[in-house]
C-alpha cells in the first residue's frame, strides 16, 4: 500500500529533496536536481520501480515523527514491546561537493529489531543500474550518466535486484547508511562521516531559522513555511520550484496530474513578500535575480515558466511504466503548458520587481528598461485572449484575471515613474491603464451575478476573482468587491474551503473534479481581513492550518469530502499563502496592503 499524500515528509538540501513516508519509506527522490529523473520513483508506481524502506521488524511498531526544531531534519520514533530508537533522515546542506541523503537508525531504549528494502532505479524507475561492491559496505550503482554510491556497516543481502537487511539497535548504538550521488564519469560521491553531517546540518538550519523571530500564535506554522521555501529554492540560482514533484493528483485517479518541478512567474510576487516579510531578503534578492534572468531576452518570447536555471524547454512527455499515485495516470514530465499565453504573469514580474525596490531591494537601470520593454510588448497584446491563470487546454479566453493583471503590470510601471524617479512614457501608460480597467469593469463584472466572472460573456465564478482587491484593482470598499467574495463564498465554498471554479462547465477540457485550491481559500481570508472581518478570517485561516499534515507541510488541494490531500507535494504556493495571510492578521502593514498600494486609513475606512 503506497503512502497517502498527507503521510509524506520532505528533506532537502536546496538543490534536490526526497518525501519520507510515515511508514520510513523513502519513495521519491530526484538527483541531481529537482526536475531531473528520480532514483526512486515508487510514489507513481510500485516499489519495484524503486524505494528504500528502513523500518521495526515488529508489525505493532508505534510510529511518532516530527523535524528537529527549526530544521529539516526529520526523525521518525519507534516503540516497540523492546524498545524504542529513531530514524534520523536528512540532506546535508553544503555549498560545494556531492549531495547525500542520510539515514541514521538510533538507539534509545532496550533493543528494536530493524528490516530494510532497497531497491535502486533510474530515470524514474525505468533503468535497473549495474550494482558493484567496490570494498565491504560500499555499494556503487551506475547506469548511463548517473552513480549512486551506498555507505553501511550493515551487511546487506542482494537478491533479484534488491538488497535486504535486518539488524538491531541497543540503547546508544547509532547505525548509519550514506547513499551519495554523482556523475558516473567524474569524480565518486565523498564518504561523510554521519553525525558529523548531522550536527553541522541542525546548526546550519537553525542559523538559517534563527534569523525570523516573529512571535504569536502562528509563529510556528510561519517557520516551517519558510523553511519549506527554502527548501523548495535551487541555490545555485535562486529559482524556487512550484513543488518538489511531478503528477500527484488532484483527483485520485484523474487525469489532473501535472509535473510542478519548474519556477512559475506567477508566483513572483506572493513569494517574494513572503520571503521580504520574513527578513529574508538575501533569498528574496536570489528569487528576484533569477526571475531577472529567466524572463531577459525578446519580450515576445516570455514564458509563464521556466526550469531551475531559467531552461525554456519544458517538453512535456508521459511515462508509461508508471502506474500512476493510486492508479491515477498519466504521470507526465514537463509541462506543455511553458508555451501559452497567460497575460496575468507579466503583472507578476512587473509587481514583484516594483515591490522588489519598495521593499529596499537594490534597482537597477537595466531592470527598469526590461520592465519598459515587456509593458510595450504586453500594450500589443494584452486585449488577446490567453489560457490563463488556470493554463487551460480547452482554448483560449477573455480570462477577466488576465486582464486585471495586464492592468497592474502598467499600473506598476507608473507608480515607479512617480515614486522612484525613472523615465517612462507617463500618459501613455496611464491612458492605458484606464482603458484595461474600464474594460474589465464593463466586461467582467455581471450585474445579475453581483459579481466578477471568469471570462467575458460568461456567468461562471473563478476564484481568481479574489486577489481584484489584494492587487489594487478595486478598492475593499467598493461594493463589487464585497459582492464578490460573498458570490464566491455561496458558489464555490465546499465545507469552508474554495474551489478555483467548477470543473464540471470550465474551460480546461479535461474531465471534471478535482479537489479544493487551497491558496484560493488563503486569498479568501485575506479578502475578510480586507473587508473588515477579521474573525472570519482567523476562523478560517485556523481551518487551513488544521490541514496540515502531522509535520506542519500542506499539498496543492485537499478533498473535504475524502478529507485527503491532493497535487503535488509540499506545494509551494500553499506555504506561501500561510506566510502571508499570517501577516495580514497579525501585523498593521500587511502584504495584501502593501501590495495592492491601499494605506491603512484608506483600509480602516473601508
Amino acid at each position: 500500500m503506497p503512502n497517502r499524500i498527507e503521510d509524506l515528509a520532505l528533506i532537502g538540501d536546496c538543490e534536490t529533496a526526497a518525501l519520507v513516508g510515515r511508514d520510513g519509506s523513502i519513495d521519491w527522490l530526484c538527483w541531481p536536481r529537482f526536475d531531473s529523473g528520480a532514483v526512486f520513483a515508487a510514489l507513481l508506481g510500485t516499489p519495484a520501480n524503486g524505494h528504500w524502506s528502513l523500518a521495526a521488524e515488529s508489525s505493532d511498531a508505534r510510529i511518532t515523527r516530527t523535524y528537529r526544531d527549526s530544521t529539516l531534519i526529520l526523525e521518525t520514533h519507534i516503540e516497540t514491546a523492546e524498545g524504542r530508537a529513531v530514524v534520523i533522515d536528512f540532506m546535508p546542506l553544503r555549498s560545494t561537493g556531492s549531495s547525500h541523503l542520510v539515514r541514521i537508525v538510533r538507539g534509545v531504549s532496550g533493543r528494536v529489531g530493524m528490516h530494510t528494502e532497497i531497491v535502486l532505479r533510474f530515470d524514474y524507475g525505468s533503468i535497473i543500474p549495474w550494482i558493484t561492491r567496490s570494498e565491504p559496505g560500499v555499494l556503487q550503482a551506475i547506469a548511463g550518466p548517473d552513480r549512486v554510491i551506498l555507505r553501511t556497516d550493515v551487511p546487506l543481502n542482494a537478491e533479484d535486484f534488491t538488497h535486504r537487511a535486518t539488524f538491531t539497535v541497543s540503547e546508544r548504538e547509532s547505525v548509519a547508511f550514506v547513499l551519495g550521488y554523482s556523475p558516473s564519469f567524474g569524480t565518486p560521491p565523498e564518504a561523510i562521516d554521519a553525525e558529523r553531517a548531522l550536527q553541522e546540518t541542525e546548526e546550519a538550519w537553525k542559523r538559517w531559522s534563527g534569523r525570523h523571530n516573529s512571535t504569536g500564535p502562528y509563529a510556528g506554522s510561519v517557520k516551517r513555511s519558510l523553511i519549506t521555501l527554502k527548501s523548495l529554492t535551487y541555490r545555485p540560482t535562486g529559482g524556487i520550484v512550484a513543488a518538489a514533484t511531478t503528477s500527484l493528483p488532484e483527483k485520485m485517479g484523474g487525469q489532473r496530474n501535472w509535473d510542478y518541478r519548474f519556477c512559475w512567474l506567477r508566483d513572483a510576487t506572493f513569494t517574494l513578500l513572503a520571503l521580504m516579510n520574513g527578513g529574508y531578503m538575501e533569498e528574496a534578492e536570489a528569487w528576484r535575480t533569477w526571475l531577472r534572468h529567466a524572463v531577459a531576452g525578446d519580450p515576445r518570447q516570455v514564458q509563464i515558466m521556466y526550469g531551475l536555471a531559467g531552461e525554456r524547454r519544458l517538453d512535456e512527455w508521459e511515462v508509461p511504466w508508471l502506474a500512476g499515485h493510486e492508479g491515477s495516470k498519466p504521470v507526465r514530465i514537463g509541462n506543455a503548458a511553458a508555451s501559452q499565453l497567460q497575460l496575468d504573469i507579466f503583472g507578476e514580474v512587473m509587481d514583484a520587481m516594483y515591490h522588489g525596490t519598495v521593499g529596499g531591494l537594490a534597482p537597477s537601470s537595466s531592470d527598469w528598461q526590461l520592465r519598459c520593454k515587456l509593458t510595450e510588448h504586453l500594450a500589443n497584446v494584452w486585449n488577446e485572449p490567453d489560457e490563463g491563470i488556470w493554463e487551460v487546454r480547452g482554448g483560449r479566453r477573455h480570462f477577466t484575471h488576465s486582464k486585471v493583471m495586464a492592468w497592474v503590470a502598467v499600473d506598476r510601471g507608473i507608480k515607479s515613474i512617480e515614486a522612484h524617479g525613472v523615465t517612462g512614457p507617463l500618459e501613455k501608460w496611464r491612458d492605458l491603464r484606464d482603458t484595461i480597467h474600464r474594460q474589465v469593469c464593463e466586461e467582467g463584472y455581471d450585474t445579475e451575478r453581483g459579481a466578477f466572472v471568469q471570462s467575458y460573456g460568461s456567468k461562471e465564478l473563478d476564484a481568481s476573482a479574489l486577489l481584484i482587491p489584494l492587487v489594487g484593482f478595486l478598492p475593499p470598499s467598493d461594493p463589487r468587491v464585497a459582492s464578490t467574495v460573498e458570490a464566491i463564498g455561496r458558489d464555490l465554498m465546499v465545507d469552508g474551503l474554495i474551489r478555483r471554479y467548477h470543473t464540471h462547465r470550465g474551460p480546461d477540457g479535461l474531465p471534471a473534479g478535482e479537489g479544493a485550491f487551497l491558496a484560493c481559500s488563503f486569498w479568501f481570508a485575506d479578502n475578510l481581513v480586507l473587508l473588515g472581518r477579521r474573525e472570519e478570517a482567523r476562523e478560517l485561516f485556523e481551518r487551513l492550518l488544521g490541514l496540515c499534515n502531522d509535520v506542519g507541510l500542506l499539498s496543492e488541494e485537499y478533498d473535504p469530502v475524502e478529507k485527503r490531500m491532493l497535487g503535488n507535494f509540499p506545494q509551494a504556493f500553499s506555504h506561501v499563502a500561510i506566510i502571508n495571510t499570517a501577516h495580514n492578521l497579525a501585523k498593521a502593514d500587511k502584504p495584501a496592503e502593501q501590495r495592492s498600494g491601499h494605506t491603512r486609513e484608506a483600509t480602516k475606512e473601508a
